[in-house]
C-alpha cells in the first residue's frame, strides 16, 4: 500500500514539474504589440463617422527619454512619435473596425489590457454613447476597470496635454482620478459602473469631467464637475459642490473640507471629513413613494482664522449644526439639479424596487414622471471628534 501511494504521489509530483516546461500556444512578444494605455473617442462634424484616438507607450524611449532629457518624455503630440508616447488616431463608423484599420498606421496589434482611461468628447456624448461601448465590455482584451470620463471639448486634445509630473498623460490621468478621494468633489467611475448605470431601469449614468486649462506650455488638466446621462446621451452637469452633494447620497465621501462659519465671528473654518455612511431608506404612503437619505458624518478640526475658542461645548454643538447644514445644502442642490433634468442619479428608483417590488412594478412605468416631483426628506447628523494637536488656536490672547 505505501509503495502504491509513493507512485502516485511521484506521478502527481512529475505532472506538475512537467506543466512548468510548456508554452502558451497564443503568447505574444512585448515587442510585437503596442501597449495602449488611453483610448478617446470624438464624433466626426457632419459624418456618421467617430475619430478614435489610442495613446500608445513606447516603451524603447520611457527610459531613454528621462535620462536625456532630465524629465518627463517630450510632447508626444498628435501623430508626430516623439517623447514616451504616441497618439495615433483613426476614424470609422465602428469601433471594432476602427481598431482593426490601425494596423494601416501602426505595425503592432494595439493592445488593451493595460488601459487606463476612456475618454469620451462632449459633442459625441451629446449624441449618446451606447453603441460605442460594445466594444470595449465585449473584447477579451479590454478592461472593466478603466477610468470613464467625458471631455469638455474634445477627448483628442486631452491626450495632448504633457503632464509635469509624469511621462504619458493617460498615467497622469489615471492617478489625477485617484487623488479625487482626498476632496470627494469629483465623480469616480469605471466602465463597470457606467454600464450598470446605464442598464439600470431608472439609475442615470456619470461621469467626470476633464478639461485643459491654460495656454501654451502653461497648458494642464482639471477634472472637475460631473456630467450626467439620460440614457446614453449627456443632458447636463454638476458642479464640485453638487457632485459632493450626490457623493454623499451614494456612500462615496471619503474625505475632504467643510467651509463652515465661526459661531463666534464673521471668518470660516476649515472642518475635515474623517468618515461619512448614508442610507437610503423608503416608504409607500397612499399610493405614493417617499425616499429618506440619513447621513452620518464625523470630523476634525483642520484649520481657522480667527481666535475665537472653538473647543468649548457650546462652539463645538454651533460647528456641527454648521456641518450638518452645509451637507444638506450640497444634497439639496444635488437633487434640485437632477430633478429639474429628470435624471435620477442617485438610484432612488432601485431603492423603492428592493424594498417594494410588488408596488414597484405599477410605477417603473411612470417613474419619469414620478421622479421629478418625488419627495426626499434629508437628515444629517455630523458630529466633531477631534481638534487636531490644538486645543484653542496659536494666537495671543485679547487684551482686555
Amino acid at each position: 500500500m505505501k509503495s502504491y501511494c509513493r507512485i502516485v504521489v511521484l506521478i502527481l509530483i512529475y505532472i506538475i514539474l512537467s506543466l512548468g516546461t510548456t508554452g502558451c500556444w497564443n503568447s505574444r512578444e512585448l515587442p510585437n504589440l503596442a501597449i495602449v494605455l488611453g483610448v478617446g473617442i470624438d464624433n466626426v462634424e457632419d459624418t456618421d463617422e467617430v475619430q478614435v484616438t489610442a495613446q500608445v507607450i513606447k516603451t524603447a524611449e520611457m527610459k531613454s527619454s528621462s535620462s536625456e532629457e532630465g524629465g518627463p518624455g517630450g510632447s508626444g503630440g498628435g501623430s508626430s512619435g516623439a517623447g514616451a508616447y504616441w497618439n495615433v488616431r483613426n476614424t470609422g463608423e465602428s469601433m471594432f473596425a476602427i481598431f482593426r484599420d490601425f494596423t494601416h498606421k501602426a505595425n503592432r496589434k494595439l493592445y488593451f489590457p493595460h488601459n487606463e482611461v476612456l475618454i469620451f468628447g462632449r459633442s459625441l456624448a451629446e449624441q449618446g454613447v451606447q453603441e460605442h461601448l460594445d466594444f470595449f465590455v465585449r473584447d477579451q482584451e479590454t478592461r472593466l476597470g478603466v477610468f470613464v470620463l467625458v471631455a469638455e471639448e474634445k477627448a483628442s486634445e486631452i491626450f495632448n496635454v504633457q503632464p509635469k509630473l509624469e511621462k504619458v498623460p493617460s498615467i497622469n490621468i489615471a492617478d489625477l482620478m485617484e487623488a479625487q478621494t482626498a476632496t470627494s468633489q469629483t465623480s469616480i467611475i469605471r466602465l463597470n459602473q457606467f454600464i450598470n448605470r446605464l442598464l439600470s431601469q431608472t439609475t442615470a449614468p456619470i461621469a467626470p469631467i476633464i478639461q485643459i486649462r491654460g495656454k501654451g506650455d502653461d497648458k494642464e488638466l482639471l477634472v472637475t464637475g460631473t456630467a450626467i446621462f439620460l440614457k446614453d446621451k449627456l443632458v447636463g452637469q454638476l458642479n464640485k459642490e453638487e457632485t459632493r452633494g450626490l457623493l454623499w447620497v451614494i456612500d462615496e465621501v471619503k474625505s475632504g473640507i467643510i467651509d463652515v462659519n465661526c459661531p463666534d465671528c464673521e471668518c470660516k473654518v476649515n472642518l475635515e471629513i474623517i468618515r461619512a455612511q448614508s442610507k437610503i431608506s423608503s416608504e409607500i404612503i397612499e399610493d405614493t413613494p417617499y425616499i429618506k437619505i440619513n447621513i452620518e458624518e464625523e470630523g476634525n478640526i483642520a484649520s481657522q482664522s480667527c481666535t475665537a475658542n472653538l473647543v468649548s461645548p457650546d462652539a463645538v454643538t454651533a460647528l456641527e449644526e454648521e456641518a450638518s447644514e452645509a451637507i444638506k445644502d450640497e444634497i439639496e442642490a444635488a437633487l434640485v439639479k437632477s430633478q429639474k433634468l429628470n435624471a435620477d442619479i442617485f438610484g432612488f428608483g432601485e431603492a423603492i424596487h428592493q424594498k417594494h417590488p410588488r408596488e414597484w412594478q405599477e410605477m417603473k412605468g411612470n417613474w419619469d414622471d414620478i421622479f421629478p416631483d418625488l419627495v426626499v426628506e434629508i437628515i444629517v447628523e455630523a458630529k466633531l471628534r477631534r481638534s487636531g494637536s490644538l486645543g484653542r488656536t496659536v494666537a495671543p490672547e485679547k487684551e482686555q
